[in-house]
C-alpha cells in the first residue's frame, strides 16, 4: 500500500519550495502572466497536497480508497506541472492539458465522497 500521508507531506514541501522560487527566483525574469501561471500552480499543489494528506488519513480509518489519492496526484502533476512549464518557457499549448489535471482532481475529490459514503456505513 501506498504511503500517502508520505507523499501529501512531500507534495507540502514542494510546493513551499516552489512557492518561494516564484515570490523570489521568478520575480525579475518572469512576465505578469507567467507569475499569475505559477501562483496558480502553487496554490493548487498547496491545497491538494493538504487533500491528499487527508485522503491519507482516511485510507488508514477505511474510509477512503487509495483511487481518490491517485486521482489527486495525477491531477496536480497534469494541472500544476504544465503550468509551472509553460512560466519557464514550454510551448503555450501544453496549456491544452492543464484542464486534463482540473478533471482529475474534480473525479478524485467526487470519488472520495462516494467511497466515504460507502466506506463510511
Amino acid at each position: 500500500m501506498v504511503n500517502w500521508i508520505a507523499i501529501g507531506a512531500l507534495n507540502m514541501a514542494v510546493a513551499v519550495i516552489l512557492g518561494a522560487f516564484g515570490a523570489h527566483g521568478l520575480k525579475n525574469v518572469a512576465n505578469a502572466q507567467q507569475l499569475a501561471w505559477w501562483h496558480t500552480a502553487t496554490l493548487y499543489l498547496l491545497v491538494h497536497a493538504l487533500g491528499i494528506l487527508l485522503v491519507g488519513v482516511m485510507i488508514r480509518f477505511n474510509y477512503a480508497t487509495q483511487t481518490s489519492a491517485w486521482l489527486l496526484q495525477i491531477g496536480i502533476l497534469v494541472f500544476a506541472g504544465s503550468l509551472y512549464m509553460m512560466t519557464l518557457g514550454a510551448p503555450r499549448w501544453f496549456g491544452a492539458i492543464t484542464p486534463i489535471g482540473g478533471v482529475l482532481m474534480i473525479v478524485g475529490w467526487l470519488w472520495l465522497a462516494v467511497s466515504a459514503f460507502r466506506l463510511g456505513q
